[in-house]
């Protein structure tokens, strides 16, 4: 993984290892960081930033114009499908995406650690 990827996950995580979600903290070893634009053009994901797919964060733009923010949103997913991929993948097919309770964490996660400051 670039240094530029490992270095904003690492920042993320630490941000995410305030939190006790889950058990045990968020494991970014096999967690990649993709800037795919084409993808953010398809329809219905014309509106994301950004998007998480298991344990593959896909990006509008490149990490340098990617704010800790996003990143920490979308790596929150990720913890999330390492703890409960089964609930994650069945709220996403029964919940809009505002009411969605594992987008409500991800933004909650997001806001809590922004005002924790920094670690």
């Amino acid at each position: 993984m670039a240094g530029d990827a490992r270095a904003a996950l690492e920042r993320a995580r630490a941000r995410l290892d305030r939190l006790s979600l889950y058990p045990g903290p968020v494991r970014i070893d096999r967690v990649r960081v993709v800037t795919l634009p084409w993808f953010f053009r398809l329809p219905g994901l014309r509106r994301y930033a950004g998007y998480t797919l298991i344990r593959t964060i896909l990006l509008r733009r490149p990490l340098p114009q990617v704010s800790d923010d996003l990143l920490t949103h979308e790596l929150c997913h990720v913890w999330q499908m390492q703890n409960e991929p089964l609930k994650v993948v069945r709220a996403f097919f029964t919940h809009r995406y505002r009411s969605n309770p594992y987008e409500i964490e991800a933004r909650q996660a997001v806001e809590q650690t922004r005002a924790m400051g920094p670690s």
